[in-house]
């Protein structure tokens, strides 16, 4: 769309033909004396009344999602300024360089760390503006702001944690290089490798702004369920324009505006550019933002135009500076950027002769030096002061900004400015002096880091401004509180058998959870997050038991409400109910899964969702809990690429544990029997929030209906643990004897094989149930990486090789896994392993035709042990085929893999 067309699109009434302009004086001079004796509410209330009564007259009016490309805020609205500029200034020019200088020694010593100079030099004034009057530390406990650092950014506030005395020198040395003794800083926000100072990972673009929705949201609840108050906390969001291409990003914008989150506040680093060039070339980023966030319900602020610019619009009577504005697309204002002021006055205000006009008195070199809104601190100020203000929904800022402002021809406004690591002795010198740093000239070409002597005025200021907004940030909480959780004896019914009626592991979890809530120890601490499948894992019976939260309570009376589990959503209630987003749920996860340091207080999420769509799909937020140290319950319901026939390809999980063997912190289990479930689950409670181990339970579930079995006597360790005999089955004449393990559902198939084995083949077995291959592959490595470095003292020895002394082979797993995930313990094991699985795509069909097809079922886990016992020397290959032939199985079938 041509830019003309765009802008008419825009403001369709700026610039059509004016029929009666004395008719259009009188409206609007009546417009002003309104403003003027009766503010700007009575404004609003008259022109939506005379906008509804045009629809009813049947007129129809353009929609304009935009406003002008000018600052949102109107000088004459502009609050004074409440700190000292110039000590800002000064203090904000010394972080620049020493974020600059950081990143510039890195490369300079070990080329290759990387790191990045200009998204910090084109948002420190956004930063220091908020650090310096809005950042509320923690005082006194877990109070104060959550701030969401554009990961770009971090060289600037490791800068700024320098200049306050927070990091050393050699820590900004070892800036990416964190193997060294003295510890290094991070590439970006990592929590993990950081735990006191960051609070949350943002450098995986999007992954940041849907969080802080989120968390914004979270801390409501937490309120208004009575948990803590949290009225006083503000989450703050810095992003890229760029990053706003991410789907996460703009996905959860709605759900903001519709909860009124006006404890959120996101600033939008408008510079125009990404990587490898203009954000929009042929458009204007800030205009398409302002629409997107305005039609979902945002308070939008842009902060476009320096307060060098507000004398030129005031005196702008035709409105062509305005039309100017709106005419240039961002590629043209990136040019700008790098040209000389005559070339500006040549290319922007020559158009129209009036404008050429308004600026005849400005010298090419203002020209060149007029600002840019986002390094405007009083226009900053503004904006932050704007938003914190708003009291019924959430407020973005758009604030336009140079990339690499200040790099000078080293990268100011660039397309290369991304890729600029480092600094020659002539573009530091060039920058010492742009931001007078007090360094002399034989000692610029080192960039030194410099901070300013202790006892004046600008470290005084910075202190001072820091203990009044509560302390200084980022922080994060070390110190995991502990908390009361039931003894696993108190739920001895759910180990028990189920008295013959068939259920699924999910229905034997959604039960447990059921009693959980109603704990008196744990209870309210609990969160159930759901994304729209509560019906679906039958946890329908919940609804009217805890509730659905909702902010605003439930204001219509549900189609269901004749029914004893009708849909009840309530201020109070404490399911979340994200409806169909998998990214949101896992955003609450993370939310509810840092209460523990956020807030002080343990709570313990349970995120039940298809588990083909947990880290298939959002293994990115997943990776970021792990990395904000999340705790809580990952259930994966509906598991299997097998047990979950009829949803197809599409649905079906085979692989969910194997990428679960990725996550550090993530501990993975595929339970058989309601029971182990129920181990596992009291296991993580008590590791996690009285232990305070960081960790995560992933804990996969199916929608099988079978008998469930008591706990055999003694078999809590090693349903823990990942493996325990389930029980043994002697061939009457047999003398060969093999191991089978089964996990999930896919036990049942290798219990049945076990009866055949000793019935038909004369073969004895032990039957193991394996509830977590990853957790004993994880256990065994690191007795054998123990053992490697200790060559001299008594070898450790894992539990798998501990309960395996003295076993006979082959062994022979089958799960409805794919296969690699049994074949990591193939190395732990005294004999032979062999592995069937899932792999392959999934289809619809019936359970039993799957696990044919996928060769998992009792006849293909018999004709593996056969086929093992052969290849030992143990069996005749005639014996094999003729269990293959009496299994009616077909040899020639097509290999599921490919299938």
């Amino acid at each position: 769309m041509p830019a003309e067309e765009n802008i008419l699109r825009q403001n369709p009434a700026a610039h059509s033909q004016d029929t009666d302009p004395s008719e259009t004086k009188e409206w609007i001079d009546s417009l002003d004396y309104i403003i003027e004796s009766k503010g700007g509410d009575r404004v609003r209330y008259l022109l939506s009344a005379l906008e509804n009564r045009a629809h009813a007259r049947g007129v129809d009016l353009p929609f304009a999602a935009n406003t002008p490309y000018i600052n949102s805020i109107h000088v004459s609205q502009q609050p004074v300024y409440p700190g000292n500029r110039e000590f800002e200034r000064r203090i904000k020019s010394v972080i620049r360089w020493n974020a600059m200088a950081m990143v510039t020694r890195a490369n300079r010593d070990f080329s290759g760390l990387g790191g990045h100079i200009s998204s910090y030099a084109s948002a420190a004034t956004l930063y220091e503006v908020a650090f310096n009057h809005f950042f509320r530390g923690r005082h006194g406990g877990y109070e104060g702001d959550q701030v969401y650092f554009q990961g770009h950014a971090s060289p600037g506030i490791y800068a700024r944690a320098f200049v306050e005395g927070r990091l050393t020198e050699k820590n900004l040395e070892n800036f990416r290089r964190e193997l060294q003794d003295v510890q290094g800083l991070s590439s970006y926000p990592h929590p993990w490798l950081m735990p006191d100072f960051w609070e949350f990972p943002t450098v995986s673009m999007g992954l940041g702004p849907i969080c802080s929705i989120y968390q914004a949201r979270f801390n409501r609840y937490m309120q208004d369920r009575g948990i803590k108050k949290t009225d006083g906390t503000r989450v703050w969001a810095f992003l890229g324009d760029g990053e706003c291409d991410e789907p996460e990003t703009l996905g959860a914008i709605s759900l903001a505006a519709r909860e009124g989150l006006n404890n959120l506040t996101w600033t939008i680093n408008c510079n125009l550019q990404r990587l490898d060039g203009p954000v929009r070339g042929n458009g204007k980023i800030i205009q398409e933002l302002e629409a997107v966030f305005r039609g979902a319900g945002w308070n939008v602020i842009k902060v476009i135009w320096g307060s060098d610019w507000d004398p030129l619009l005031e005196a702008d009577q035709s409105g062509l500076l305005v039309k100017r504005m709106e005419e240039v697309v961002d590629g043209q204002y990136q040019k700008y950027v790098v040209m000389p002021g005559s070339y500006i006055r040549e290319h922007f205000f020559g158009k129209y002769p009036e404008l050429l006009e308004l600026v005849k008195s400005y010298s090419d070199e203002r020209l060149e030096k007029m600002l840019r809104g986002g390094h405007d601190p009083a226009k900053v100020y503004a904006a932050y002061k704007a938003a914190v203000e708003c009291t019924n929904k959430p407020t973005v800022i758009l604030a336009k900004t140079v990339k690499g402002y200040g790099l000078g021809e080293a990268g100011e406004g660039r397309n290369v400015t991304h890729n600029q690591k480092k600094l020659n002795e002539k573009e530091l010198a060039d920058f010492r002096n742009r931001f007078s740093i007090p360094i002399s000239d034989e000692e610029v070409v080192k960039a030194p880091f410099y901070r300013p002597p202790e006892g004046s005025a600008e470290m005084k200021y910075l202190v001072k401004r820091r203990e009044a907004l509560g302390g200084f940030m980022p922080t994060r909480p070390t110190d995991s509180p502990k908390m009361d959780v039931p003894a696993l004896a108190d739920y001895q019914e759910f180990l028990g058998d189920s008295g013959g009626k068939e259920l699924s592991t999910t229905m034997g979890f959604v039960r447990l959870l059921s009693k959980l809530v109603k704990d008196k120890s744990i209870g309210k601490n609990i969160v159930p997050i759901v994304p729209d499948e509560s019906r679906t894992f039958g946890m329908e019976g919940m609804f009217r038991q805890i509730g659905i939260y909702a902010h605003g309570g439930q204001l219509y009376e549900p189609v269901d409400s004749d029914q004893l589990m009708y849909y009840k959503e309530a201020k109070d209630g404490q399911i979340l109910e994200e409806g169909i987003t998998e990214a949101g749920s896992m955003s609450s996860f993370i939310a509810a899964g840092n209460a523990y340091c956020q807030h002080g207080i343990n709570m313990v999420p349970f995120f039940i969702y298809y588990s083909m769509f947990g880290f298939q799909r959002v293994g990115d937020l997943v990776w970021a809990a792990a990395d904000t140290r999340a705790k809580g319950f990952l259930i994966g319901g509906t598991a299997g690429r097998t047990t979950l026939n009829g949803e197809g390809l599409q649905h079906q999980d085979g692989h969910s544990h194997l990428n679960a063997i990725a996550f550090p912190t993530v501990r993975s289990y595929d339970p058989a029997f309601a029971y182990e479930t129920t181990v596992i689950i009291f296991d993580g409670m008590k590791k996690m929030y009285v232990d305070g181990e960081t960790a995560m339970y992933y804990i996969t579930v199916g929608n099988e209906n079978y008998a469930m079995p008591a706990m055999p006597e003694g078999a809590e360790e090693g349903i823990v643990r990942g493996i325990y005999k389930y029980n043994s089955l002697d061939a009457a004449k047999g003398k060969n004897r093999v191991q089978l393990f089964g996990s999930g559902p896919i036990l049942r198939c290798v219990l049945e094989a076990q009866q055949i084995l000793a019935d038909k083949y004369q073969v004895s077995s032990d039957v193991w149930s394996v509830t977590s291959y990853t957790e004993l592959r994880r256990d065994a490595h690191a007795c054998q990486r123990w053992n490697m470095f200790h060559p001299t003292e008594e070898p450790r020895k894992s539990y798998l090789e501990q309960v395996m002394e003295g076993v006979e082979g082959p062994f022979i797993a089958s799960s409805d896994n794919v296969r690699a995930l049994p074949e990591q313990i193939r190395d732990y094991l005294p004999g032979n392993l062999l592995a069937l699985g899932t792999d392959g795509m999934g289809r619809s069909e019936t359970r039993e035709a799957l696990r044919r097809h996928f060769e998992i079922d009792a006849a293909s886990v018999v004709i593996a042990t056969l086929y093992q016992l052969f290849r030992e020397g143990k069996l005749d290959a005639k014996k094999v085929a003729k269990a293959i032939k009496d299994l009616d199985y077909n040899p020639e079938k097509v290999d599921p893999y490919f299938a």
